[in-house]
C-alpha cells in the first residue's frame, strides 16, 4: 500500500475489534516474573503468606503483597481468611488461575531448560555490541 491509498483491505480487522490494548493489562499480569512464580507455587495447594514468601526466594513481603493482591483482583487467586489467633490467611489458585497454570509451569520449564543458552546469546551480543 502507498500513502496515498486509503482503501482499507478487506480481510483487516474492524475498528471495534478486540486489540492488543485490551490484552496487554491481562499479558502483563501473567508475564510478571513475579506472578508467575507465585502461580507456580501455588499449583499444588493453598499456601499462607510466609510460606509463599519462603518459596519464591528473593520477592520482598511488599512485592509479595502486591502480586498476591493483582492476582486476586484479576480473579487468578483467592484469599481466604480463617477467623483464629492470630488470623490465618490462605492462598490458593481459582478455576481460571488452575488453567493459567499450564501455560505457566511450561513457560518456567522453557526459561530453565533454555537459560544457558540465553545467557550464552546476550554474552554474545554484549561482545558484539560493547563499544556501540
Amino acid at each position: 500500500m502507498k500513502p496515498a491509498n486509503i482503501q482499507v483491505p478487506a480481510d483487516s480487522p474492524s475498528p471495534d475489534h478486540h486489540d492488543c490494548r485490551g490484552v496487554a493489562p491481562i499479558l502483563a499480569r501473567v508475564g510478571d516474573k513475579w506472578s508467575v512464580f507465585v502461580i507456580m507455587m501455588l499449583g499444588d495447594g493453598p499456601k499462607r503468606f510466609n510460606e509463599l514468601k519462603r518459596l519464591v526466594g528473593g520477592i520482598s513481603q511488599r512485592m509479595l503483597t502486591l502480586t498476591l493482591r493483582g492476582l486476586e483482583r484479576d480473579g487468578l487467586v483467592t484469599r481466604t481468611v480463617f477467623p483464629t489467633i492470630p488470623p490465618r490467611v490462605d492462598y490458593e489458585l481459582t478455576d481460571l488461575g488452575r488453567g493459567l497454570l499450564g501455560p505457566v509451569k511450561a513457560l518456567g520449564e522453557w526459561a530453565i531448560a533454555h537459560r544457558d543458552r540465553i545467557e550464552d546469546a546476550r554474552l554474545r551480543f554484549d561482545l558484539r555490541n560493547d563499544g556501540q
